[in-house]
């Protein structure tokens, strides 16, 4: 099992038996060998909970589940796709920059008002970002997909950094969260982005920055 770039758009999975995928529906480009594709209504590995989050915060992305002896290629939307190896810690994902990930890791869902307090609501309402996020824990690949590329940003304790929540792609580590604003109430109406709000993230970690603010 495994994932790995091909260029900036596409990945390559090996599937082998007795493992299996999951991706999001219409990200197949091609396959080789005996694989099946299974459409998974209870939300991948997360179960029912993390189906409800994805419905409540509006991101009922669908998922399949990739299964045999081959190779498959992955792509969705001509978006620039990065590759992230994850050895026991947790990413966390907005559950529509999934591209694929493979089954050996916990699917879970996050309510971002859990580390960001009242302002990590008021992301979702402004923002246009979903409430929720979508964790994936232990060893494995994850594809996630972004506009114009993805730049890592190291987080380190004496170097928080801050991103526009719309810029933003995922994150690992023992990280917080905070969203803040830069406006009064007043001025933040009819703004979504990085002039109103930032996330602001810190400890010790990475967070992954997509080139544009662009939403998929």
């Amino acid at each position: 099992m495994g994932l790995r770039e091909i260029n900036s758009k596409m990945v390559e999975a090996t599937v082998a038996p007795g493992g299996r995928l999951f991706s999001q529906r219409g990200a197949m480009l091609a396959y080789r060998g005996d694989v099946s594709f299974t459409p998974n209504i209870q939300g991948g590995q997360g179960g029912l909970m993390s189906m409800i989050g994805r419905r409540v915060s509006g991101e009922a992305t669908p998922l399949m589940t990739v299964e045999g002896s081959g190779t498959v290629l992955f792509g969705h939307g001509g978006h620039h796709v990065q590759v992230i190896n994850l050895s026991g810690d947790t990413l966390y994902v907005e559950a529509d920059r999934l591209l694929a990930f493979e089954g050996t890791l916990q699917q879970g869902t996050m309510f971002m008002g859990s580390q960001g307090g009242v302002m990590g609501m008021v992301r979702g309402q402004v923002t246009g970002q979903g409430l929720f996020t979508t964790t994936l824990k232990g060893h494995g690949a994850v594809a996630v997909m972004a506009h114009g590329g993805v730049f890592e940003l190291p987080i380190t304790p004496q170097h928080p950094v801050h991103v526009d929540p719309q810029a933003y792609v995922a994150h690992h580590g023992d990280v917080r969260n905070k969203l803040s604003t830069a406006l009064g109430w007043r001025d933040m109406v009819g703004r979504g982005s990085g002039e109103a709000f930032q996330l602001e993230l810190s400890g010790s970690g990475t967070v992954y920055v997509q080139a544009s603010e662009e939403k998929l």
